[in-house]
């Protein structure tokens, strides 16, 4: 049985709109605006489609961790980064035909989690690693579904042994995919055409249709 997808952990950070803090309060951060111009870049490099990332939604977010009982805190970013070691995994694996321009991605976003002069210094007691895990978070929803296909690529691998070169045992993967999904078409296809007619008569039989 293949797995369920891979979910953002819950609860999301709270970085949007909302999240912007209703008052001046005292920052838990000395923000340095190039900084955080370049983190944005870097970000919609890897997904255009990201919020942006500005001086006001990291102080809320900061204020927000670093708010949260420590234990607490340490594992919500460790759920999130978690997420990267299988990311690095895809980029490496010989036997997964990543396309040029996620790898290009990935690989950006790799070099940034590698850093340890990044937004916010890695030993910064608390928050050093609160950085990593936004650009993670924010960066997901672009590079999801390839790590899913990947995921699922390696379960398979690891079950059913596929025999060949790299090549052939991605198209046994992908063969096989294509034939569960047409068997659960043919499945709801069946399940919707076969069903009792109570609009049949007193009179007349049941009619399946």
């Amino acid at each position: 049985m293949r797995r369920a997808l891979i979910n953002p952990p819950s609860p999301p950070m709270p970085f949007g709109a909302d999240a912007l803090p209703p008052d001046a309060r005292d920052a838990v951060m000395a923000w340095q605006p190039a900084a955080v111009a370049s983190f944005d870049a870097l970000l919609h490099e890897i997904n255009p489609d990201a919020l942006r990332v500005d001086i006001p939604r990291l102080q809320a977010v900061a204020e927000w961790l670093a708010a949260l009982p420590p234990e607490r805190a340490r594992q919500l970013l460790a759920d999130r980064l978690e997420r990267i070691e299988l990311i690095r995994a895809m980029l490496a694996d010989p036997d997964w035909d990543t396309d040029a321009g996620t790898r290009a991605r990935v690989g950006r976003l790799i070099a940034y989690m590698d850093r340890d002069d990044d937004l916010i210094p890695d030993g910064t007691p608390a928050l050093g690693m609160l950085d990593d895990a936004l650009m993670l978070e924010l960066a997901w929803p672009t590079l999801e579904a390839e790590v899913e296909q990947y995921r699922d690529f390696c379960d398979y691998r690891t079950r059913e042994h596929p025999g060949g070169d790299a090549q052939a045992r991605r198209q046994a993967w992908f063969r096989d995919r294509l034939a569960e999904l047409e068997q659960l078409r043919h499945n709801a296809r069946v399940s919707a055409g076969h069903y009792v007619d109570t609009r049949a008569s007193e009179d007349s039989p049941l009619r399946v249709v």
